[in-house]
């Protein structure tokens, strides 16, 4: 058990709900206190009164760039909180949004990006990573 992760607070936000539920629990298991959203607009509403240590969004939920959003608000209210965006979407449509180039970088606010379906193991090594 990482002494780093103890009591930190992880934000997700997805609409999945069953990967919800499997992250929480995933988090929960590592010491993490999480905070859930289910939609870009619950999670909007969320972050104007939570400051987490990081927040793991995922891409597509009412809009297809609804990560995009919500980092780029969360960054604006945090700029010093990590943001990793989970997504299906290179499964689903092909498409890659790695954080190759400094453009990239700039617009999308995320420290890191991450496929679904990620051995826990892996997302942990991120999390550990981002986390100050």
């Amino acid at each position: 058990m990482s002494m780093k992760l103890q009591g930190k607070t992880v934000f997700i936000a997805d609409d999945d709900y069953d990967y919800l539920y499997q992250l929480r629990y995933q988090l929960e298991k590592w010491g993490l206190n999480v905070v859930s959203a289910e939609s870009q607009r619950e999670a909007e509403t969320i972050i104007t009164r939570l400051k987490p240590d990081l927040a793991i969004l995922d891409l597509m939920m009412e809009n297809d760039d609804s990560g995009f959003i919500l980092s780029y608000k969360l960054k604006k209210l945090y700029p010093d909180v990590p943001v990793i965006i989970a997504t299906a979407v290179s499964a689903e449509t092909g498409m890659s949004f790695g954080l190759a180039s400094d453009d990239d970088r700039k617009w999308i606010k995320a420290d890191c990006y991450l496929e679904k379906g990620l051995r826990p193991e892996q997302l942990r090594l991120e999390i550990e990573k981002l986390i100050k």
